[in-house]
């Protein structure tokens, strides 16, 4: 479809006819007898004003002997070169949408295709979001994205924040996943919980497995500049939902975290559509505080978490190791949770917090649900 090759300026049909009548020395007025039709609208054929129909093609395929379907095929190409040139002169007019993107990042990744020129590229950035035009771009985006603040940094790009989010879909549109059950997820994070001890490249299809068999599809978008974003949770439709992830910081304990906390507002929050977290979470700090929560007791408990503090058992590396092992979970994630919380010094253990590798986006590969 991208190399098909689409002229920008097609002969009308009236043209064509015209040429014929002059060819066969015949009058517009003969022609109009002769198909029994009023002159004007054989007038208005040949300026282009009025299309050929089929029932017109074929009285023209017997007064010419040219083949109904050869009217018929010219008369779609030349309404088809009109409309493209009117969005032509549309997209032009909107042109400096485009500048908003991270577009060199975004071709790079495969994302979109590179085009010749500024209208094409725009064409490939409208069928990429799946609209039609740069209205209903803004019409979808504009409202859910423009609430998403990074209150260290400002605000986020939005049109950057709208592609990554975009790119997720498409990527959680290749997991096939059953229906949505949240008892079954809620049980489901049991055993994902356990996963956080191994490497996570060895423990992320499973991940993406267990998810998509109680309907839930996760996806990882690495992302793009001025985005700043860890992960993201919306409702795709009435029984799929999407957890995309990021990244971000480039820390296992990091994307453990963001992960349950994502898995907060699905059971927690199913009514809101759409949750984006940044370096401080959402400008709603209630729901992202009850997610915080969530998480938070989801890989530790909160009397045990105290306990733990109150003994100081993080005074030293061995000490935060052993309550690793006691709780099950990795022990990078209870060194982040002690820097989060300003008990512990961003310097001190980080060698516990396993560093991430990116992998290429492999959705299809991982979604397979047993």
């Amino acid at each position: 479809m991208l190399n098909e090759y689409i002229p920008t300026n097609v002969s009308s049909p009236g043209e064509i006819l015209e040429e014929e009548l002059q060819v066969r020395e015949m009058t517009q007025a003969d022609l109009a007898r002769r198909m029994g039709r009023p002159l004007k609208t054989i007038n208005e054929i040949i300026q282009g004003k009025t299309a050929i129909k089929s029932d017109t093609a074929l009285q023209l395929e017997r007064v010419l002997g040219i083949p109904a379907s050869l009217w018929n095929n010219l008369e779609s190409q030349y309404r088809d070169s009109l409309a493209r040139n009117q969005e032509s002169q549309q997209l032009q007019k909107g042109h400096t949408w485009l500048k908003n993107f991270p577009l060199r990042a975004m071709i790079k990744r495969g994302w979109v295709a590179e085009a010749e020129d500024k209208i094409e590229q725009m064409r490939l950035m409208l069928q990429f979001f799946s609209v039609a035009s740069v209205e209903l771009w803004h019409l979808r985006y504009d409202e859910p994205i423009a609430a998403f603040r990074r209150p260290n940094a400002g605000a986020a790009n939005q049109a950057a924040v709208a592609a990554w989010l975009r790119q997720g879909e498409i990527q959680a549109q290749q997991i096939s996943c059953v229906p949505y059950n949240a008892g079954a997820f809620q049980k489901a994070l049991s055993h994902i919980r356990e996963l956080t001890t191994t490497p996570f490249e060895e423990s992320r299809s499973e991940l993406v497995r267990s998810c998509a068999a109680v309907g839930v599809a996760v996806v990882f978008v690495k992302e793009l500049p001025q985005t700043g974003v860890c992960g993201a949770t919306r409702w795709l439709t009435s029984h799929k939902v999407l957890i995309q992830l990021s990244y971000r910081y480039m820390t296992e304990d990091n994307l453990w975290y963001t992960f349950f906390h994502e898995a907060g507002h699905i059971l927690l929050h199913r009514g809101q559509n759409l949750f984006l977290e940044g370096d401080k979470g959402n400008s709603d700090k209630q729901v992202e505080a009850e997610a915080d929560q969530f998480a938070a007791n989801v890989l530790i408990r909160q009397a045990v978490w105290s306990s733990f503090v109150q003994a100081q058992g993080y005074s030293s590396k061995a000490g935060i190791e052993i309550f690793a092992r006691k709780m099950g979970i990795a022990p990078g994630i209870i060194v982040g949770r002690l820097q989060h919380e300003g008990l512990l010094q961003y310097r001190y253990y980080n060698d516990l917090k396993r560093k991430l590798t990116w992998q290429p986006e492999t959705a299809k590969s991982e979604s397979a649900v047993a």
